[in-house]
């Protein structure tokens, strides 16, 4: 199937699977595939391995404001980087987890990261997964896809992430860190978390990868009128 050069967006609740698909989309489609929650991931890391979040959890605003101009953040095919550090494995700790939504709120921040999102987006033929991708980064978007799932099966793929990566996870922190995370991204101030009027939504509680490629398939034969 033979999709035209247009912009992706798919956005979310957290560990719906957000990045499974696009990375399987952007494979199968030869597209760009830009994860802008790595980004936020990787200033969250950043913070906390240089002292701007204290442990009880306050961000130095000031001190992560003056931080971000030479913050060398970059996505490469190895993964996210810190200048020439790899930091795929240490942003998707359960730490970092606990800390990203607060960061990812911080209006200076987003302007941050949303700047290097639309550097690539310049580019055409990109899919890109986040919160606020298809309402506020991309609203031209020509694709907007929102993702749910129940919290019950987001929780048990975070775990399970955790497991396979090495990592010794407790159910319950986890469903707790995702909740609590489900509250911040909804009801921040600024971009929060919501379904763009014109996406289409996609629960895939009980889908597997194949049907989701199968409903996307779907999705850009009827709005391109693809006959393949």
């Amino acid at each position: 199937m033979n999709i035209p050069d247009i912009i992706i967006a798919v956005d979310g609740y957290s560990s719906t699977g957000k990045s499974t698909f696009a990375k399987l989309v952007a494979e199968k489609y030869s597209f760009l595939y830009l994860d802008s929650g790595a980004l936020y991931r990787g200033v969250t890391l950043y913070a906390l391995e240089n002292g701007l979040i204290d442990p009880e959890g306050k961000i130095d605003d000031d001190g992560l404001r003056a931080a971000l101009p030479s913050l060398a953040l970059d996505f490469r095919p190895e993964g996210t980087f810190i200048g020439d550090r790899c930091v795929e494995k240490e942003i998707r700790t359960l730490e970092v987890s606990s800390h990203v939504s607060p960061v990812s709120a911080i209006p200076f921040v987003r302007n941050f990261v949303d700047d290097r999102l639309h550097a690539f987006g310049l580019r055409k033929r990109v899919i890109m997964d986040g919160r606020d991708i298809g309402t506020t980064v991309f609203p031209e978007a020509e694709i907007k896809i929102f993702m749910i799932a129940t919290p019950e099966v987001r929780a048990q793929r975070r775990f399970d992430e955790m497991k396979a990566k090495g990592q010794d996870p407790v159910f319950e922190d986890v469903m707790k860190n995702l909740l609590e995370r489900d509250y911040i991204d909804s009801h921040r101030e600024v971009s929060p978390l919501s379904r763009a009027d014109d996406a289409y939504v996609m629960d895939n509680s009980d889908m597997t990868l194949h049907e989701e490629t199968v409903w996307f398939q779907g999705l850009c034969q009827g709005k391109f009128g693809i006959l393949e």
